[in-house]
């Protein structure tokens, strides 16, 4: 079966404490609303102490073109994905002329040539790697890239995948639009970086085994989360309803999941979750009766990097794989949501 080989991640050097976003939002958003100051409760309310970006706070001060900002993206991509995927290569033991497949998952600019064609070049990976870049998955796409991998080395079992997921929401930010969404995404996203490798079972490479996974899209919740593509670039949406559908919806879409692989649920030890947000992680634990600190290391990276979208529940892997412990016949889920409404599920074992 095919393996998680190495995890690694990355974040810009601009670290925003959440007080001093929060005194950028109240400037930014004050003279919209009347209520300013129990709306700015979402930033001391979001479990956050700080988050990354790649451009520097005073950069959000002015207004910026989709040009402008779409160059940065691509600059900052680059750096940021070579070195979380340099850092997943060494960790792992692996040189980059290894790589047989290179996915690239964002959602937060564009690029023809692609990124990872540019870190094809940047990293000297071999002239005839499969490329397959991923766009608009949103906070599902580290999810749904590991899945795709997972495919790949099934049907390639002497073949790894690299996994590349880089978002700059930061740069996605509209400085005219004093919508509650975007003040709701001021308090709550950042910037990052993070790369998994996944090698087939042929590969004699050593991690955690994946047995399968799962893809859902709910019928008519196209509203629900993603960006509408504007003058001035990706302007966010968001639905108040997310943590009602995560409790609607989550747990028979796993039960289904589980069911397939013989397993009920139980059977999980171990959850490495997208963190959405502060009621989002409730919901999950709610939902799942989880009340044995199974959440904690998505509260961990939350608290410390905000919600990075797609690369954010590859970090919480991460964190999994270095603070936690599974045992050989113990099951866990890689789970995240993102537009469509959309859901990812990865089942693996120790």
């Amino acid at each position: 079966m095919s393996t998680i080989s190495g995890v690694a991640t990355a974040v810009p050097a601009n670290r925003v404490p959440q007080r001093e976003a929060r005194r950028f939002g109240q400037a930014l958003f004050g003279a919209a609303f009347s209520d300013i100051e129990r709306l700015l409760a979402v930033f001391d309310n979001a479990l956050i102490e700080a988050r990354h970006f790649a451009a520097p706070t005073e950069w959000f001060g002015a207004e910026h073109s989709f040009a402008e900002k779409n160059q940065l993206y691509v600059e900052a991509a680059v750096e940021l994905g070579k070195r979380a995927a340099l850092g997943c290569l060494e960790g792992a033991g692996i040189e980059p002329d290894r790589v047989d497949h290179l996915i690239f998952v964002s959602t937060t600019g564009l690029a023809t040539p692609s990124i990872d064609a540019r870190l094809v070049n940047e990293m000297k990976l071999r002239k005839d790697v499969r490329r397959t870049p991923v766009w608009g998955l949103g906070c599902a796409g580290g999810a749904a890239g590991l899945s795709r991998a997972f495919e790949y080395t099934r049907a390639y079992p002497r073949q790894r995948a690299l996994v590349v997921s880089v978002e700059l929401c930061g740069l996605t930010f509209q400085r005219n639009d004093l919508s509650k969404s975007n003040l709701i995404a001021v308090s709550l996203f950042g910037d990052g970086a993070a790369a998994a490798l996944v090698s087939g079972e042929e590969t004699g490479s050593s991690g955690l085994a994946l047995l399968g996974t799962r893809s859902t899209l709910w019928y008519d919740s196209l509203d629900v989360m993603g960006w509408e593509i504007n003058d001035r670039g990706l302007k966010v949406l968001f639905s108040r309803d997310i943590p009602a559908i995560v409790r609607k919806a989550v747990l028979p879409n796993l039960l289904e999941f589980l069911h397939d692989h013989g397993l009920e649920r139980d059977a999980l030890r171990h959850f490495v979750a997208h963190p959405g947000g502060a009621k989002v992680i409730e919901a999950y634990s709610e939902v799942l009766g989880l009340r044995n600190g199974e959440m904690d290391h998505a509260r961990a990276v939350l608290r410390r990097y905000g919600n990075m979208s797609s690369p954010t529940v590859l970090f919480v892997l991460e964190e999994f794989l270095r603070t936690g412990s599974i045992g050989p016949s113990e099951y866990g889920l890689i789970t995240a949501l993102g537009p469509g409404f959309s859901s990812e599920m990865l089942l693996f074992r120790g």
